[in-house]
């Protein structure tokens, strides 16, 4: 991954523990969240391929697109289930603080519940590399990270 990170230009990369947000393009503002899929404990027993799904295998990618015809910066959302094991996650929910949008979205696809809890598809399961997305639109980008998820 690092000689990715190196080979691209302009790309601005922040480590949070085992994740890493990188920012593609500054000017563009576009941004994901890169996993490690192999991870072991000290003696390297353990192997993240094959286990069961959990929240972590919710990826969440965000980006700037064009803006609304009054001026109104506008995002896209893309939301997949990344699980190796086949699973499907269902019940996902998403930190989103005080997520509101000017365009309208498909509440079955994305709505705020409460103050940071919105509902992902419906609560209904998100198969195995199953992608779904949405575009919001406001004056700044809500940043979305999921909180809770069930699996199989």
């Amino acid at each position: 991954m690092k000689a990715v990170e190196e080979s691209i230009q302009g790309e601005e990369t922040v480590s949070q523990g085992s994740i890493k947000n990188i920012v593609f393009s500054k000017k563009n503002n576009t941004s994901a969240v890169a996993r490690k899929l192999l991870q072991s404990t000290e003696d390297g027993d353990a192997n993240r391929i094959g286990t069961a799904c959990t929240k972590d295998d919710i990826v969440i990618f965000q980006g700037s697109t064009a803006p609304l015809p009054n001026g109104i910066p506008s995002y896209t959302v893309q939301i997949m289930n990344v699980c190796l094991s086949g699973c499907s996650i269902s019940n996902i929910h998403v930190s989103c603080g005080w997520f509101s949008s000017v365009r309208l979205i498909n509440p079955t696809v994305f709505r705020r519940l409460y103050y940071d809890d919105c509902l992902v598809n419906d609560g209904e399961p998100l198969g195995p590399g199953e992608c779904l997305s949405f575009e919001y639109a406001n004056t700044f980008s809500y940043p979305l990270s999921v909180s809770s998820a069930a699996s199989c």
